[in-house]
């Protein structure tokens, strides 16, 4: 089965959401003329990756807003939407929570960030989340991780070990550790043998710049796709194939020995 992902990689403007949340929808349809079958988006792109008692003020009340931009929009326009991530307040508390929808606008997954960076206090102003999430688009078992949380292996195995075929995670990862961010989604893709789609933000986020370079992985590790620094929009064709190929000649899964780990 062949799929097509496309990217938008995403200048976000820091506690401006008006302006986010326009750009988005422009970038959207400006998205449609590459045909995509799935189109993702990267964290927290309607207030800025902004670890602050401020945030409350700017997140999304019980992510309506974006619940009903991207719900409709999918529906419309019959696409699955991975829509990165954003802030949002639940009973006073703000998470960073990712939306999927399916073709008919029907919210198919959910999944807040457990790992809060800590360098940056992000667990103090964001509450974590406590479980995976697990979802099919056109029949394609999903996942999705958010940021940080790609430096956990044993979340990302969690997440990998229904089936799973496509890996997302949205992110805002800065320049300076921009080889982190390429290793890491490397390797994450070959472990748990599947393809991983990381789209990351770029422009300024305070002092701190996002690097960019959104990127896609297939089982082997190999980069199918890596975009520049600047906003915009890529595409990519993946082949579901090379998935049961690798499971078949590596089938790692069963040869786990979970009895034997004790972490």
């Amino acid at each position: 089965m062949n799929k097509r992902l496309t990217l938008i990689q995403l200048d976000v403007h820091v506690k401006d959401v008006e302006y986010n949340y326009n750009r988005v929808t422009e970038l959207l349809h400006e998205s449609l003329s590459h045909n995509p079958d799935i189109i993702v988006l990267p964290e927290t792109w309607n207030t800025g990756f902004y670890p602050s008692t401020e945030l409350i003020n700017y997140a999304d009340a019980n992510g309506e807003r974006t619940l009903s931009l991207l719900s409709t929009f999918a529906r419309e326009h019959e696409v699955n939407i991975v829509g990165g991530s954003v802030a949002v307040t639940i009973d006073n508390k703000v998470y960073n929570t990712s939306y999927t929808f399916n073709r008919s606008g029907t919210l198919v997954g959910e999944y807040s960030k457990m790992h809060g960076f800590s360098p940056a206090k992000e667990e103090i102003y964001f509450a974590g989340g406590t479980k995976t999430t697990h979802f099919e688009l056109d029949g394609i078992p999903c996942s999705t991780v958010i940021c940080y949380d790609i430096r956990f292996p044993e979340l990302v195995r969690m997440a990998a070990l229904p089936h799973t075929e496509l890996l997302f995670v949205p992110a805002q990862w800065p320049t300076m550790r921009l080889r982190h961010w390429q290793v890491l989604n490397e390797v994450r893709a070959i472990e748990n043998q599947l393809f991983l789609c990381a789209v990351n933000g770029c422009g300024a986020i305070g002092r701190v710049q996002s690097t960019g370079h959104s990127a896609v992985y297939d089982p082997w590790g190999t980069n199918l796709l890596e975009m520049d620094t600047n906003e915009g929009i890529a595409t990519v064709d993946i082949d579901f194939a090379v998935v049961a190929d690798i499971r078949n000649k590596i089938n790692i899964f069963k040869d786990r020995r979970p009895e034997l780990y004790h972490l």
